[in-house]
């Protein structure tokens, strides 16, 4: 017999392998986590005779070894939008995960065995209705980088604070269920340093009961999140050389720069805003916010789009609306909130001409650092073009070297000049800034020229300040911009010193083949091209074939061309996609004025079996 309490008006508790709490309103019901999925045992007693949605707090089996049950009986499935593929893909964690000579510590092999189909994700920061009842979410890091926390309004006292369902977050006063699970990487203290700012920031919720996933329901929360705080901060100091002041951290991430120009210390790549004086904000680049540091691996679960530091630029900077937010590039690390802020806030996403399309299409071309979701954008900013934001003017200048796909802004405000210029170079100043790092990584597309180019742009707008994506900024003088001249100089030469006269470009992309990745379904007529560079000083006869998968055919293949020194051609096939199976590869054979160069670019896909409809009677 399944153990069933009452533990507040409408809300029931499930004894199971976590527990699994019932919320009950107007003959509707939810449960929060699953456990083995014993509450549907359970539900008769409570006189309930479906389930409108299960919401899922975190990943870990223990929460949700049974969903195949909730599947098996129609119950849509909600789970936290960063854990979302160890729920609906786990079956790729589980192909690829390191095992041999792993320093992952995550406990991401913690999941359930098999996919389960997700209904949606958890809306953050907003409220929704499943059946009728209303349900906030908020991120709560700490036991898993992607947990969750459900607020629902008390059904005998709605003037009281939520009640508040913290899955693993808090076990106890001042107490967690596991400490392990919140080592995601070797040596460092990410997860809980988190855990100290998600028990601060549940607590600023004031919820008038906590319900842990194991442990008993916690009813004077505040005390005891308080007292975890303590606990966690001092945990957290004990593993570092010096105390980490993460109070302060949430409290004021926020540092001038200039009257109307600010910085956020807290995130891990750096976001600036642009204040106007009616209470508006726009932002340039907005990726983790209020971040501990990385987790091991770069799986969507290891990553958290947050808005933890909004409630501090509204307190301190008197900001009502983030109007605009403006990205220098693509990398993850300057994007991957800025969907979230236009959910949540009503921000427009402003991206530069070059920067939108690989944002809007990602894994169509072959980069690092992409985020998983497109990130559309509201206005494309011309290249060279000029925009006005409240009074602002906001000029877009292509800025290659870090990535081909990168842009600075220049903008006046408070009387200084200022040039945001993404990860171009490191910008420090004192004694560490007698030489610059030019930040450039060759998978990101970089050409040998490129910051002999972005020096002459400085030296053309001429900042009085440059603010850079993970050093701040710097004032800039002569003697600087004669740095950076002589640096670009340096690179051009170490690289034409370096390469062989007749090399592929010095990127090693001398040639792309796109999409790079996709997903298909047997039987589709799909298309590739392939963008063949032509690194030479003289025109080549150039011609491509395609490496395909068995069962794959070219449909229509492209003529050979002509390509003029230093340009690009675009060859262009149709092509008829073979059977199913993961990560097929694709190639693009090249060959030069006669000469086989081999298969220079690849390409991967996913193919699905057909979809097969069941005829009706």
């Amino acid at each position: 017999m399944t153990a069933v309490e009452l533990v507040a008006p409408g809300v029931h508790r499930v004894r199971d392998s976590c527990e699994v709490y019932v919320v009950q309103r107007d003959g509707h019901a939810i449960a929060i986590d699953f456990g083995t999925g014993a509450v549907l045992d359970a539900l008769p007693e409570l006189g309930i005779e479906r389930l409108d949605a299960v919401l899922m707090t975190h990943h870990h089996r223990d929460q949700g070894q049974g969903l195949p049950r909730a599947v098996e009986a129609g119950i849509p499935i909600i789970v936290p939008p960063t854990e979302q593929d160890l729920f609906g893909r786990v079956d790729e964690m589980w192909a690829t995960r390191t095992l041999a000579n792993d320093y992952n510590l995550r406990q991401d092999r913690f999941s359930i065995l098999a996919p389960v189909p997700v209904a949606g994700t958890a809306a953050v920061y907003r409220t929704v209705e499943y059946g009728g009842i209303a349900v906030r979410a908020i991120p709560t890091p700490g036991h898993t980088m992607g947990s969750v926390t459900y607020l629902v309004e008390p059904q005998d006292d709605p003037g009281a604070g939520p009640i508040a369902f913290s899955g693993d977050l808090i076990a106890a006063p001042g107490r967690v269920w596991s400490l392990a699970a919140t080592q995601w990487s070797y040596t460092e203290n990410e997860g809980p340093a988190m855990l100290v700012l998600s028990s601060m920031l549940l607590a600023r919720e004031a919820p008038s009961l906590v319900l842990p996933s194991h442990g008993e329901p916690i009813a004077d929360p505040v005390p005891a999140l308080e007292l975890l705080t303590e606990r966690a901060q001092a945990y957290v100091d004990s593993r570092r050389l010096q105390p980490w002041a993460l109070r302060d951290w949430l409290d004021h991430p926020f540092v001038r720069i200039t009257q109307h120009l600010l910085v956020n210390r807290a995130a891990n790549s750096c976001s600036y805003v642009l204040l106007d004086d009616a209470g508006g904000a726009l932002l340039i680049d907005y990726g983790y916010d209020v971040s501990t540091g990385w987790p091991a691996g770069t799986d969507r679960a290891a990553r958290l789009p947050w808005l933890a530091s909004l409630p501090a630029l509204r307190r301190d900077f008197g900001v009502e609306r983030v109007e605009v937010a403006l990205a220098t590039h693509y990398h993850d690390d300057h994007v991957a909130g800025l969907n979230l802020l236009r959910e949540v806030e009503g921000t427009q996403v402003w991206l530069p001409e070059h920067v939108a399309p690989i944002l809007a299409d990602p894994m169509r071309t072959d980069l690092p650092c992409q985020w998983f979701d497109p990130i559309p954008a509201d206005r494309v900013l011309e290249l060279g073009g000029t925009v006005e934001w409240s009074g602002y003017r906001i000029t877009t200048h292509d800025l290659p070297g870090h990535t081909l796909y990168q842009a600075a802004f220049e903008f006046e405000v408070d009387g200084v000049r200022v040039l945001a210029t993404g990860d171009q170079q490191t910008a420090l100043e004192g004694p560490l800034a007698a030489r610059e790092i030019l930040n450039y990584q060759y998978r990101n597309r970089f050409r040998t020229t490129d910051y002999v180019d972005s020096a002459a742009l400085y030296r053309r707008v001429a900042p009085g300040l440059l603010v850079t994506g993970h050093w701040r900024g710097r004032w800039v003088d002569e003697g600087y911009l004669d740095q950076l001249a002589a640096q670009g100089a340096e690179t051009a030469a170490v690289h034409a010193e370096l390469l062989a006269d007749e090399a592929p470009p010095a990127d090693g992309n001398l040639v792309l083949l796109e999409p790079f990745h996709r997903q298909w379904v047997t039987g589709d007529t799909v298309e590739y091209v392939a963008i063949v560079h032509n690194a030479r000083d003289s025109e080549v006869a150039a011609s491509v074939q395609l490496a395909l998968p068995a069962g794959w055919e070219v449909v229509s293949p492209p003529d050979a061309m002509a390509i003029p020194p230093h340009r690009e051609a675009r060859f262009t096939f149709s092509v008829r996609v073979g059977d199913p199976g993961r990560r097929q590869r694709l190639a693009a054979d090249v060959t030069f004025d006669g000469r086989r160069l081999g298969q220079l670019a690849d390409a991967v896909a996913d193919v699905a079996p057909p979809l097969r409809l069941r005829a009706s009677c």
